[in-house]
């Protein structure tokens, strides 16, 4: 087994090295020959069991697995404001016959609803205009407007029946991505910095990449909060890249500010900062020593990583037209696959569009032909350089879209609202099983109706393809245990597991 998880005390005595050495040094000193003559696995097992860890690859400063991992990279695809499960993946089609037909009250069951419609004198059910069709082995039904993911769903781990307490975005977005909904938990991302640790000195563990929409429409707002590190220590936050100009503010040396010049200013900040680090102990100024010294090695990885003149017209031809136009998703999702393959772990992609309260036909035309292309080129691409294995890809929103037509219903266009109780998200590659489909919605997908899948169920499957045991990835935080999974019951889906 790994080391137990670190408390912030620990964190703190680790910071007061010089003076935590002569306290404790035999301590240190005989836990190291002890390791040295019994060996890592040995040195490391389980207390209670006395069997030995599984032997896995161990990064200088990380926690540490549990076990093996299968994934060892995520590229998080979070498309903002709740794709319709029904216009895209769950197909519906009793719902022609429902069309203006109020939705019974015994399928609404008195759900909870938006402000947005609970002023509605009737809720008109809306069937999808698009067609679908069943593709590959698994027979997964798909939607007209995806036709290149379509031939990868044989690759793709499909979860039909997701849900959710949260019905507005706010606090479905960060349930979403903290398994809280109040802000200040840390995020996904970070969970998975902290426990993996980096690949790569000259860029961060975790970045960000806000892709913009080639038409953009009711926007919900995405900001730092949702790559926070929360009550981790700060190292562990995204860090944000820019979609235009440069990727980090201020990455470039200023007009006649030097390399040199700028080494021996970072030189001074670091003597003044390791002087404050000795007398006081505060694990943040040991974050910001370790962030300066990666600002200033990512001015030049961070040129090599956002140039992709190297890649061949065959790999750009895989993520479509708008592969070349900083920004973009397609483009934004290539970036992604360049920081994996340089050893970033955690890449986590907002895309806006998808908040269709109204005009669902228009609007879904434009954001389909925004991703298609590009997640169906990634699967394709990483499986080429035989990163698809190690990489897990995740693709969904923070919750679905009601059947019933939000406003006004046409044949040929409708609105939908905010529908917590079922939706579908998919992964793939990094362990997750392919050709699965798991969960069923009734034929309004409106309730689940077998395998229901909350978001615990799905973080603490995440966390079981990272290595981690989520009932035991914990970090000590006022006075508790703290996890992402939290403390209500939530168990790993073996079934999505290859």
């Amino acid at each position: 087994m790994p080391p137990p998880m670190r408390s912030p005390l620990d964190e703190l005595g680790l910071n007061l090295t010089r003076r935590r050495f002569f306290e404790q040094g035999s301590h240190l000193l005989g836990g190291a020959a002890l390791a040295s003559l019994l060996g890592e696995d040995r040195a490391f097992a389980n207390a209670s069991t006395g069997s030995a860890a599984v032997a896995i690859d161990r990064v200088p400063g990380a926690i540490g697995p549990h076990f093996a991992p299968k994934a060892k990279h995520v590229i998080y695809l979070h498309m903002v404001g709740g794709p319709p499960q029904q216009d895209l993946y769950d197909y519906k089609p009793k719902m022609d016959e429902w069309y203006d037909k109020d939705l019974p009250e015994s399928i609404r069951n008195g759900q909870r609803l938006t402000t947005m419609t609970s002023g509605q004198k009737r809720f008109p059910i809306a069937p999808s205009v698009f067609k679908f069709a069943q593709h590959g082995k698994s027979g997964m039904w798909v939607s007209e407007l995806l036709p290149h993911t379509a031939k990868m769903v044989d690759e793709m781990c499909f979860i039909r029946s997701m849900h959710t307490e949260a019905i507005n975005h706010e606090p479905a977005i960060c349930y979403m991505q903290t398994g809280n909904q109040i802000v200040g938990r840390p995020c996904l991302g970070s969970w998975t910095s902290y426990g993996l640790g980096s690949l790569n000195k000259d860029l961060p563990t975790f970045v960000v990449l806000v892709a913009r929409s080639s038409k953009p429409e009711q926007p919900q707002a995405i900001g730092a909060r949702l790559w926070s590190s929360g009550y981790l220590p700060g190292e562990y936050a995204g860090v944000s890249f820019r979609s235009a100009g440069d990727p980090i503010l201020y990455i470039n040396n200023p007009t006649g500010v030097s390399a040199e010049v700028r080494r021996k200013t970072l030189d001074g900040l670091q003597a003044l900062n390791q002087r404050t680090l000795e007398q006081i102990g505060d694990p943040e100024t040991r974050t910001r020593i370790a962030q300066y010294e990666m600002a200033f090695r990512m001015q030049s990885s961070v040129p090599d990583l956002t140039n992709i003149a190297s890649e061949s017209e065959s790999t750009l031809a895989l993520y479509g037209d708008d592969v070349k136009n900083p920004g973009s998703f397609a483009n934004s999702v290539l970036m992604a696959r360049r920081m994996v393959e340089r050893g970033v772990r955690f890449v986590q992609l907002y895309l806006n569009h998808w908040d269709t309260h109204a005009n669902v036909v228009g609007r879904l035309k434009s954001g389909c032909k925004d991703i298609d292309q590009a997640c169906a080129g990634l699967i394709q691409d990483l499986k080429a350089r035989g990163l698809l294995d190690e990489t897990l890809i995740i693709w969904g929103g923070e919750f679905g879209r009601t059947v019933y037509s939000q406003g006004g219903l046409s044949k040929e266009n409708y609105g939908r609202d905010h529908h917590p109780r079922c939706f579908t998200m998919w992964m793939a590659g990094g362990g997750a099983r392919p050709g699965q489909i798991y969960g069923e919605t009734d034929d309004f997908s409106y309730n689940i109706v077998k395998d229901p899948v909350h978001i615990r169920d799905f973080h603490a499957t995440v966390l079981q393809l990272l290595g981690f045991d989520h009932q035991r990835f914990t970090y000590r935080h006022l006075g508790l245990d703290q996890k992402l999974t939290g403390v209500e019951h939530a168990h790993v889906i073996p079934d999505l597991l290859a």
